[in-house]
This record gives structure tokens, C-alpha cells and sequence, in this order.
């Protein structure tokens, strides 16, 4: 049997859940409940794996606290050049979009958002590329 491939489109739209569900504090099991649904489904919706449908997607939006429309942004232009599947993305933008879902990359947005004076955020983005530059040294 072909494995076959998620839409880009439903893998976008799981990526925007899972990104809200965690900045919520909320875990799949949670949000499962609420929506009547096994956390295994909530975990096909965000993987793209299983498309959510537009009723269960309004659903979700008041659960989370933010309108349809936040699923959706971030949709390249599908005519756009340099497209990875139709998608705005660069293929080597591809991985920096993979860690800003992520929970590292949420983690350390929040974390990052809090930091007061952008004095010392330009700091610490200075620390960070200098160790990103030893590392690519050694």
C-alpha cells in the first residue's frame, strides 16, 4: 500500500493548532475532551494526517480562543516562486518554521517575549549567533 502524503494545507492548519493548543497550556488529551475525541485524533489533526473538518475547526477556534481565520494565516501564495509544495517557505526555511512549532521554539518565544528592553533581547540574539558561529568553527 502508497503512504500518502498530508496536504500542505492541513499540515499548515495542524501546525496553527498545536502552536495555540501549547501557548495555551492545554495537551492533546485536554483539548480531546472537550471536543468529545481520543488525543491520538487531536494528534492526526496536528500532524495534518487527518483533515479537520470546517465545524470541527470553528470548534476548536472558540476553545482555544481565536477565530477560524488564525488556522489559516501564514497560507503562502501558491504562485509565489521558491515554493516548497505551493508553499511561501523556502526549502531553507522549511526547518526554521518545523522549531517555531515546536516546544522548544514556543518555549523560547515566550520566553523571549518577556524579556523587558530591547536592549537586552538584541543581546541575546548577539549571544546566540555568536554561539551558532563557534559551533559552525569547531
Amino acid at each position: 500500500m502508497v503512504k500518502k502524503n498530508p496536504n500542505p494545507i492541513d499540515v499548515h492548519v495542524g501546525a496553527r493548532l498545536r502552536m495555540r493548543r501549547v501557548l495555551q497550556g492545554m495537551s492533546q488529551e485536554n483539548l480531546g475532551e472537550k471536543l468529545d475525541l481520543t488525543f491520538q485524533q487531536v494528534q492526526k489533526y496536528e500532524k495534518g494526517a487527518n483533515r479537520v473538518s470546517a465545524s470541527r475547526l470553528y470548534q476548536i477556534g472558540e476553545i482555544l480562543k481565536v477565530p477560524v481565520d488564525f488556522f489559516f494565516d501564514g497560507l503562502p501564495d501558491p504562485s509565489a516562486p521558491d515554493t516548497v509544495d505551493g508553499f511561501s517557505e523556502s526549502v531553507s526555511e522549511a526547518p526554521l518554521m518545523d522549531f517555531l512549532g515546536s516546544s522548544e521554539g514556543i518555549q523560547l518565544n515566550k520566553a523571549f517575549a518577556e524579556i523587558e528592553g530591547s536592549e537586552v533581547r538584541r543581546k541575546f540574539i548577539e549571544l546566540v549567533r555568536t554561539i551558532v558561529a563557534q559551533q559552525k568553527n569547531s
